[in-house]
């Protein structure tokens, strides 16, 4: 069933565990990750980067998320992931977005308090669950940086704007790491004490494992998973016969190469049989 995040992460928080929120990029990754949840009876979150609301796959995939979502067993959330402009929030919403990120982060931090007050007052307004960042996650190309998310400036922030969940640099980095990332375990702990909103981990792809367990115990409840889910599927086309003409039959391994990760990753976070 289409569910809001706030519900997710609440359950998340009981359990002291984290939901895993994968990044989908057309309707047979996204198959892939609901196969994966209904299997494991999982609550997850499916997400979409901000780009593909700007441009027209949003616009063809949302109905389909939004729709298996709806006749799904398991609580699913479908949410705009990096959202670069308020356009962005507006399209996500209208296309059956149950939450939303609006990232300005790479503002100074009273221009990202701001921007951020104001879409957590009409996201809030519409029922719509807001996730933001502080501290900026950056590109692991330009190497992790050691500028972590401030305590202070983390309570202030929540206290001004009322976002639900927090994105916040503690040691990760979007796309492909050269080397394993050592996560600032302390800082979340801290973080997690002060503050009400969810955190979140942003560049989950490629963490290791004890690093992942190690980060929820110390109060992460989001993990995200983009980069992953694309070599997932990429690798098993890669794989496939290209002798084989029908596309469906071409995409059914594929398929089932998303779920197998999806799986994992739920399983890692300890989000199987969350949906009970």
């Amino acid at each position: 069933m289409l569910t809001n995040m706030k519900t997710l992460l609440e359950i998340a928080e009981k359990k002291n565990c984290a939901i895993p929120a994968f990044n989908a990029y057309n309707g047979e990754t996204a198959m892939g990750i609901i196969k994966a949840a209904e299997e494991a009876n999982a609550c997850i979150i499916i997400q979409m980067y901000s780009r593909l609301f700007m441009s027209e796959e949003a616009e063809f995939v949302s109905p389909c998320i939004v729709e298996a979502a709806h006749r799904s067993n398991v609580k699913i959330c479908y949410h705009l992931d990096h959202g670069s402009c308020d356009e962005a929030v507006f399209r996500a919403v209208k296309y059956g977005c149950s939450s939303i990120m609006r990232d300005a982060s790479a503002l100074p931090l009273e221009e990202n308090i701001a921007v951020m007050k104001n879409i957590t007052h009409y996201m809030h307004d519409l029922g719509i669950d807001v996730e933001a960042e502080l501290g900026h996650v950056g590109f692991a190309k330009d190497g992790v940086s050691t500028d972590y998310t401030k305590v202070d400036e983390a309570k202030r922030f929540c206290e001004e704007t009322g976002v639900d969940a927090l994105a916040v640099a503690v040691g990760t980095a979007h796309g492909h790491y050269k080397q394993a990332p050592v996560l600032a375990l302390d800082r979340i702990k801290e973080l997690h004490d002060a503050i009400p909103a969810a955190l979140v981990l942003h560049g989950g792809s490629g963490v290791p494992d004890d690093q992942i367990v190690a980060s929820i115990k110390a109060g992460i409840r989001k993990i995200n998973f983009g980069t992953d889910v694309c070599l997932a599927f990429l690798d098993e086309v890669r794989k496939v016969d290209s002798s084989i003409i029908g596309v469906d039959t071409f995409m059914k391994e594929p398929v089932q190469a998303v779920k197998r990760f999806a799986l994992e990753k739920i399983k890692l976070l300890g989000a199987e049989g969350t949906n009970a």
